[in-house]
């Protein structure tokens, strides 16, 4: 059975790639650039492709079984792509990374692209997994280039709380649904089980390191976009970003599911033990300082 990974040198691709590595999978990975692909699995085939160019996919998909899909950016051209590619070959199975605002009431920009890609995919036929995460543990490294700058954060949301989850986490509930029966038509909302505001995770980070930290209140959402891009961002991602940051600043109790904890029969890491494992990114920092 041949897995097609993509997005395989990405925060959550590496880590699933070498989970189904170390599972025995047979496996092939969608890279654009070979050589980001060092440090993975080296059995797992390499297949370079893009879905900019669908003429690249054919090869990529052929002779594939199960496709673990994330795509990208706004919009869906890549996904109505990669269906196509992954209907002429004859793919049994998607597991398609999502978004937990697919879920919200009305749905926000954000959520409304992952929406569209979701329909996408169950129009095709192919049966589905759909796993829905909040935030990235990962996204702390955005704050880098601050801490660099001048030892402090921006906080756009103040007392808005969420639960972010590891992107090992959730590798490991992708590698499940690719290799274990029970995950076709299943929808998964992924959360960590700790509900924390930006300062609570600056203070996590502070404490792994040792170093303070400063956090500063940005005066708007669009303030925070507006200095995350200061070339300029694209209309329509600057305000699904900034619609984003309003409502995790409205709300202040953080939505958390045991889902991951119920598939993995593990609690899901903490954000300690992530800033933990990454410290060396952080502690890095205080030489530019």
């Amino acid at each position: 059975m041949m897995i097609l990974v993509t997005g395989s040198t990405g925060n959550i691709g590496r880590e699933l790639t070498r989970e189904l590595d170390a599972k025995g999978a047979t496996l092939r990975l969608l890279v654009r650039d070979p050589a980001r692909a060092e440090g993975l699995p080296e059995r797992a085939e390499r297949a370079v492709g893009d879905f900019g160019d669908p003429s690249s996919l054919a090869t990529a998909f052929a002779g594939v079984d199960k496709l673990f899909l994330l795509t990208q950016g706004i919009g869906t051209h890549h996904t109505a792509q990669a269906l196509a590619a992954a209907e002429a070959a004859g793919v049994r199975h998607i597991v398609h990374l999502s978004s937990f605002h697919v879920t919200f009431d009305p749905i926000p920009a954000m959520g409304r692209w992952h929406h569209e890609r979701e329909k996408i995919i169950r129009a095709s036929g192919i049966p589905a997994t759909f796993l829905r995460p909040g935030g990235f543990m990962t996204n702390a490294l955005d704050w880098l280039p601050t801490i660099r700058e001048g030892n402090y954060v921006l906080d756009p949301v103040g007392p808005g709380r969420y639960a972010p989850i590891d992107p090992a986490d959730i590798a490991s509930v992708a590698a499940l649904a690719l290799t274990e029966a029970g995950h076709q038509g299943k929808e998964y909302l992924l959360t960590g089980d700790e509900a924390l505001t930006v300062t609570e995770q600056v203070r996590i980070i502070s404490e792994t390191i040792r170093r303070d930290i400063e956090v500063r209140p940005t005066a708007t959402a669009a303030d925070a976009v507006r200095f995350r891009f200061p070339g300029g961002a694209p209309q329509a991602l600057a305000d699904a970003i900034t619609e984003g940051f309003t409502l995790m600043r409205a709300d202040t109790v953080g939505l958390r599911t045991d889902t991951a904890s119920r598939l993995l029969g593990r609690r899901p890491g903490t954000f300690a033990e992530w800033c933990a494992r990454h410290a060396r990114a952080f502690r890095e920092s205080e030489s530019a300082i």
